[in-house]
């Protein structure tokens, strides 16, 4: 995420936030494997350090406001449908990364709107809003060398790839935000905050904001 200048207030605890839909286990052990195979090639590092994931939204946010995120997003995830997320082949964003691409675009992109409802409690201030998704995919590499990009994408270009899963869930995850000196930022590893489930119950989502 690209944090702009953050002043920061002494004894307050930041986070970095994301908001994940993840595959079922058998569609991930198939793109794992696909990442492996890209670092065996090209050695890219960062393609097996990162789980494969469907990021929705990215934001930095105090710890003291996680648990009304968190209520919020529970009221949002239980009103709203479980869903199919189809992937077929391979994208790239020229010239530093390639993906899998999700053919399901608009179910995703419907999901971020409802999401849109909470921003207010994923903004920290006016510099540092939300990061929503507009092209959602599934990253095989990121960060690539020009070299790396132009070989990789001469073939995963041509190459094929299928899967399917249902988006049951949604899991929200963070890693701590620490300051270093010239207003540099470190993180640390991120760690489960939640788990919401998808249970179209006959509930007012708008009901939440009541409390933000």
């Amino acid at each position: 995420m690209n944090i702009q200048y953050l002043k920061r207030i002494p004894g307050y605890q930041y986070n970095e936030y994301i908001l994940i839909l993840k595959p079922n286990k058998d569609l991930l052990d198939k793109i794992i494997g696909v990442k492996n195979e890209f670092n065996d090639k090209y050695k890219i590092t960062t393609a097996i350090l990162s789980q494969p994931q469907i990021t929705l939204v990215n934001f930095i946010q105090f710890g003291m406001m996680e648990e009304r995120l968190v209520n919020r997003l529970k009221t949002i995830a239980m009103g709203y449908h479980a869903f199919t997320v189809d992937l077929k082949n391979f994208g790239s964003f020229p010239s530093h990364t390639i993906y899998i691409n999700i053919a399901s675009q608009l179910q995703i992109q419907n999901l971020e709107k409802v999401l849109r409802h909470a921003q207010q409690l994923m903004t920290i201030n006016k510099d540092n809003k939300p990061h929503f998704i507009n092209n959602p995919n599934l990253a095989i590499a990121r960060k690539l060398l020009p070299w790396q990009f132009e070989k990789g994408w001469l073939e995963y270009s041509q190459r094929h790839f299928t899967g399917r899963f249902i988006a049951d869930s949604m899991v929200l995850l963070k890693r701590p935000l620490e300051s270093l000196p010239g207003g540099q930022h470190t993180t640390g590893k991120y760690s489960v905050v939640q788990r919401f489930e998808f249970q179209n119950l006959p509930v007012n989502t708008r009901q939440g904001e009541l409390f933000v």
